[in-house]
């Protein structure tokens, strides 16, 4: 039996994605990567795409996986928000403030890592 339009958008919301923060990690000179998603899993086979195919917006990033390869990279989440039924949560928002909470920790910056310092905003 086949789902109209409306049966089957309702059933992807009720689907659950592992939602959270992420690292991707080079092995070999130890940078890192923290990010977030609300579907980490999709997000992984993405980004990893983006480098495969050189189309990765950070292009330090890519560099270093053209430098070094698929291979000398490694995948990890960090931290999975549960999700509970029924709530009103917006995961996106959640997910990014624990994603700056990892970056705050971590500080991957510079010689430590890939990510990129947000500027202060100007008053």
């Amino acid at each position: 039996m086949m789902n109209t339009k409306k049966e089957q958008k309702d059933l992807y919301k009720k689907m659950k994605f592992k939602v959270g923060v992420f690292q991707i990690k080079n092995t070999v000179n130890q940078k890192i990567f923290i990010g977030s998603s609300i579907d980490l899993d999709a997000m992984w086979n993405r980004i990893r795409t983006e480098l495969r195919y050189g189309g990765c917006p950070n292009s330090e990033l890519q560099n270093d996986w053209e430098k070094f390869g698929e291979e000398n990279f490694e995948y990890e989440i960090l931290s999975e928000i549960k999700q509970d039924e029924e709530t009103n949560i917006n995961f996106r928002k959640e997910a990014r403030q624990l994603e700056e909470m990892f970056i705050e920790d971590l500080q991957p910056f510079g010689n430590k890592g890939y990510n990129t310092r947000k500027e202060a905003p100007k008053i």
